[in-house]
């Protein structure tokens, strides 16, 4: 999915924790006493294919280390920020002002 939004395109992903189960069957298992395990729901999409799966305790450092892979490796088609540089518009208002003082005195 990446691969195909190089050139154009975005690809949106989501995490959202999960426990797979219905509220009436959470509450059940919460009066009883037995511990509810939680899992992380992913989705992926880029607006036209959709792929999704769910990542239990154990294998969530895994996964966490083999997408930051797969986001460091396409983080190559972002464009660079243009970024204004704010020291020498302050320098130049700090030579104005001091001009000022020396001619009003």
């Amino acid at each position: 999915m990446f691969e195909r939004s190089t050139k154009l395109g975005s690809v949106w992903v989501t995490l959202k924790r999960s426990s797979l189960k219905s509220k009436v069957q959470r509450n059940k298992l919460a009066t009883a006493g037995e511990a509810i395990e939680y899992r992380c729901l992913i989705r992926a999409t880029d607006g036209k294919k959709t792929i999704s799966t769910s990542v239990g305790p154990k294998d969530h450092q895994r996964f966490q280390a083999s997408y930051a892979t797969i986001l460091k490796a396409h983080m190559t088609a972002l464009k660079k920020r243009e970024r204004k540089d704010k020291k020498k518009p302050a320098e130049a208002d700090k030579r104005e002002g001091s001009s000022k003082r020396l001619k009003k005195s």
